[in-house]
Formats: structure tokens, sequence, C-alpha cells
């Protein structure tokens, strides 16, 4: 079949068209969320029923974001947010990357079982386990700098250790590092390199894509956290963003201080993704390449 310039110049006008199109379907509630964050509540409720809900016209001004800062402590909780998910993002990647090296390349009894039963904790929804979890950590021991505690209710550690470890983020790092070369394990073997030195010299140097993709996945399920603390942080000092949400909806609601709100605790995640972007889209990319 011969090459048709003017058939494939269409194509790839309406692929990049329709595109287009599906971006825009996701960019507008960002759009809707940042403008109405500048009006105030009579404006924005006002134009929700035309198009200037997009648009940054009308009376634009800071008060929202003054008024929500006013409210509720907002730094300290995105700090909060900030440090729990980084410390749990950080210990994942590595706990759970060590436990799929050994699921992947190591050989002892009953490794194939111990991997379906982690992998069968996906199904697992967390409300069925979330009361029994909380009177397990709330009667645990802790030495610190304090001494010995019992209990580690309202702490960071309470948000950060319970989520370390994932069925998710081990199977992603199993399935990865059993498409790797498996003659370069050999070879690192044959020249007489420990499995601790193949796992950090060999394995995670060529494991970009898919720690980008672990630590996306992992951070957006942790700074979107809510019934887990929720039930376990009752001082104020240890809240998470999405718990301070609560804040806005006491008494009077103010609509432009909740979008002011939602727009500040976006900033991290957007920042997040651009930062991991190129690794992530290498990650899907090699879904599709085969040998």
């Amino acid at each position: 079949m011969a090459f048709d310039p003017d058939n494939y110049g269409l194509r790839l006008f309406v692929r990049y068209l329709v595109l287009c199109l599906i971006a825009l379907i996701f960019i507008f509630p960002l759009v809707f969320m940042i403008n109405s964050s500048f009006k105030p509540d009579n404006q924005l409720l006002a134009d929700t029923s035309s198009l200037r809900a997009f648009l940054p016209v009308g009376d634009i001004s800071l008060d929202n974001y003054f008024g929500a800062f006013r409210r509720a402590p907002v730094a300290l909780f995105v700090l909060n947010s900030v440090l729990v998910t980084g410390a749990t993002v950080l210990l994942s990647l590595l706990i759970c990357s060590l436990a799929a090296f050994s699921f992947a390349f190591l050989r002892w009894k009953g490794r194939d079982v111990v991997l379906s039963i982690v992998i069968a904790t996906l199904i697992i929804p967390f409300e069925t386990i979330a009361i029994p979890l909380l009177l397990l950590v709330s009667k645990l021991p802790w030495i610190g700098l304090e001494g010995l505690q019992w209990g580690w209710l309202n702490t960071y550690r309470v948000q950060i250790i319970p989520w370390i470890a994932d069925g998710l983020t081990i199977f992603l790092f199993v399935q990865y590092f059993k498409g790797l070369p498996g003659e370069l394990i050999e070879a690192g073997r044959v020249e007489g390199a420990s499995w601790w030195q193949v796992y950090y010299r060999i394995v995670m140097p060529l494991s970009g894509p898919v720690l980008a993709t672990a630590a996306i996945l992992k951070f957006l399920v942790m700074y979107n956290q809510y019934l887990w603390p929720l039930i376990v942080v009752q001082q104020e000092n240890y809240r998470p963003i999405m718990v301070g949400l609560g804040y806005f909806f006491q008494l009077n609601v103010a609509w432009g201080e909740v979008m002011a709100y939602l727009t500040l605790i976006t900033v991290p995640v957007l920042i997040f993704y651009l930062f991991l972007q190129r690794a992530f889209i290498a990650s899907i990319a090699s879904t599709g390449v085969k040998g």
C-alpha cells in the first residue's frame, strides 16, 4: 500500500485534536478551582452557571488565601503531610524493593506462596482492618528520647510505619525486576558480587522508571490520607492536610477559602509529579517494549 501523506496528516491532526479535548476535560476542574480561589463567594456561586467560572474576571483578590490561613494552620498541615509522605515514600521504596529483589532473584522455600499472599492483600479493604490496626498501634511500645512509651497515637510514626510496605509497590518492583536481563545478574555473581552488591550496584541503577512510578503512586496515597489520620491523630500539631479540610466546613462555609485551601495543597503534588515526570513516562512506555 502506497504511503499517503495527506491521509497521514489528517489522522495525525484528528489524533492530536482528540488528545487536546481529553486534556481539557481533565484541566477544567483545576482551572475552575484556581480561578474560584480568587473570587468572593457571591461571585463564585454566580459564575458557576457560565463560562466566567473558568475565567479570572470580576472581583479578583487574595482575600480567600488570607482567610484560609486565618481559619486553619495551613502551613503546619502542609508541612505535616509533606513530612509524613516523604518519609513513607523513601522507606517504602527501600523496603519494598528489597522484598521484591528477594522474590525476583533469590530462591527460598515458599517464595511463590508468600508472594501470592502479599499480592492477595490488595483485595482487602482498609476499612475492614482499620479498627484492629488502631487497637494494635495504641498498645505498641516505642523507645524515644523520653524513654519507653506505650502507644503510637498522636505521633508521626503512626502515620508512617503502617504504610511503608504494601502489596502493590512490591508487585510493581517484582514485575520490573523480572524483566531485567538475567545475564547482568549472572555476570555480577560470577565476578564475586554479593547479593547486596547486585541489588545496589546493578539492579537499582537500572530501576529508575519503576522507582518513579512507585514513588508517585505512594505519594498520592499518602498525601491524600484521610480516614487513618482522622482516627489516630487528635492533636492539631500532627494533623495532615486532608483532616485539616474539615476546618473549612465548621459553622459558615466560605467556598472561596475552600478553593484557596485546595489550590495550596495541590501545589506539592504538581511539583512532585513534574519532578518525576520523565521517569514516570519512561516507565509507562517500557511496558509496551518486549525483549
